[in-house]
Order: structure tokens, then C-alpha cells, then sequence
């Protein structure tokens, strides 16, 4: 799994544009809908923290893992000044390891899109039934196979402002369903000098029926699929998904 290691340095630069408190209240309208009281909630892939931040504004106690030291130092700085108890644990989420069970678990960002072999997934929802409580609710977003096909694939993105600038490159290989980013990084440092990096990170698509499943072959119910940021079924060009799953067998 990519770890952003240098692009942990300026990832909220180039997500600014991220409606991250509309993605929170969406996730809050998913638990609103299902009629869940969760106090403890996981944030599986959480990054520098934007979504696991805005949960714990609205009262939840809120645990965040991430493979990325470098994306959990910002994080936690983050958390320090905004006077934000959260535990965050610096884990891969095909292995992760907690104290005890939490009500809910969340994976928003298309994290789940970087799982790359079914198995590998598998392992991830066996995780999460294993650590959910009875009822418990599982919420992840993800890519849509038309993304990658249509709007990254085989396309080019820039960003540029004072600190820093990008190149990121796509590839999708169908048969794969597999898609590249290759990534270059320009950054500001010392003396208006800029250091480059270069980063590839990879991503698979996963069909619904897929998905499915894999959540019942982990022991979860799946629940529901939603056009993202909607209380509608997805859509041929749908190009982000969310998934609800339930624990049931304890």
C-alpha cells in the first residue's frame, strides 16, 4: 500500500478543495438513516485526520489508522491544536490490531481502493467484523471502475501555487483493473529552492457484486450501496460509491 511519504508534506494543499465537513455530514446522515448510537468509532485509512477531526467535533471518540508515519505526525499535530482528543495508531489496515470493539468503522478517501488483491480485502473485512460490536455499522467509500476508465485513466493533472506543485499521470489497465498514479512532486524548501520527488501509488476497481461478496464471506451483512453524497442506488457513471455493511454474527 502507498505510504505518501512525500506527499504527506503537502497533502492538504492540494485537497483544500476537498468538501471534507460535507463528506462528515454525509457520514452522519448514513448513521442518522440506519439508527445507530455509536460513541467509538474507527477511521481506517484516515490520513492527515480531515474526516477522523470533524467526527470527533461532533462528539464521537474517535481512533485513526494509517500506514503513513508521515501522515499521522501531521495528523496528530493537527489534533494538539485544535484540543482534539484522538488516538491515532500508525497500523496497515490488512493487520490491524485494537484494544477492544468499537460501534462503527469508517474508510472514506477511496482507501479501500488501495487493497489491491481480493484476499488481501477479504482480510480487511474480517478485521473489521472481528472489531465491530453486535449491530456494529461498517462505512467506506470507494473509486468506481468508470473513474478510472473515463475521468483518470490515461489522463494528466497539475496543480501549482507558492509552495508546492504536481504532476500526476494515470494509467488504468483494464484487464488488470488496475489503475497507476504517477506522481511528481515539486516542494518548496530553504532559499526558494524546490526538491522533487516522485511517487507511484496504485488503485483497483471493484464491482458491487464483488464487494459483496466479500463482506458476506467476512461474516458481515451487506446492507446497502449509494450513489455518493446521495440516498440513491449507483449509477453506470457513477464515479464514487458508498457501502454499508452490519456485523451480525456475534
Amino acid at each position: 500500500m502507498a505510504s505518501y511519504e512525500s506527499f504527506a508534506r503537502v497533502y492538504d494543499e492540494f485537497m483544500d478543495e476537498v468538501p471534507y465537513e460535507d463528506w462528515s455530514n454525509y457520514i452522519q446522515l448514513l448513521i442518522d438513516e440506519y439508527n445507530i448510537k455509536p460513541k467509538l468509532v474507527l477511521d481506517l485509512g484516515c490520513g492527515t485526520g480531515n474526516i477522523t477531526e470533524l467526527l470527533s467535533q461532533k462528539g464521537y471518540d474517535m481512533i485513526g489508522i494509517d500506514n503513513s508515519e508521515e501522515m499521522l505526525m501531521i495528523a496528530k499535530e493537527k489534533a494538539r491544536d485544535k484540543k482534539l482528543e484522538i488516538l491515532y495508531l500508525n497500523q496497515d489496515m490488512r493487520e490491524f490490531e485494537l484494544y477492544g470493539t468499537v460501534d462503527l468503522v469508517i474508510s472514506i478517501c477511496d482507501s479501500i481502493n488501495y487493497i489491491l488483491e481480493e484476499e488481501e480485502l477479504l482480510e480487511v473485512f474480517k478485521l473489521v467484523n472481528n472489531y465491530l460490536d453486535p449491530g456494529g455499522l461498517f462505512i467506506f467509500d470507494m473509486n468506481t471502475e468508470f473513474k478510472y476508465k473515463n475521468i483518470l485513466g490515461e489522463n494528466t493533472f497539475a496543480s501549482n501555487n507558492e509552495k508546492c506543485s504536481y504532476i500526476w499521470d494515470n494509467y488504468y489497465d483494464e484487464e488488470e483493473q488496475i489503475n497507476e498514479y504517477n506522481l511528481t512532486l515539486f516542494v518548496e524548501e530553504e532559499n526558494n529552492l524546490y526538491r522533487k520527488y516522485e511517487e507511484e501509488h496504485y488503485q483497483k476497481a471493484y464491482s458491487i457484486d464483488t464487494i459483496r461478496n466479500l463482506i458476506e464471506n467476512a461474516g458481515l451483512e451487506f446492507i446497502n450501496a449509494y450513489d455518493a453524497f446521495t440516498m440513491e442506488s449507483p449509477k453506470d457513471n457513477s464515479e464514487r460509491v458508498y457501502i454499508i455493511a452490519k456485523e451480525k454474527t456475534k
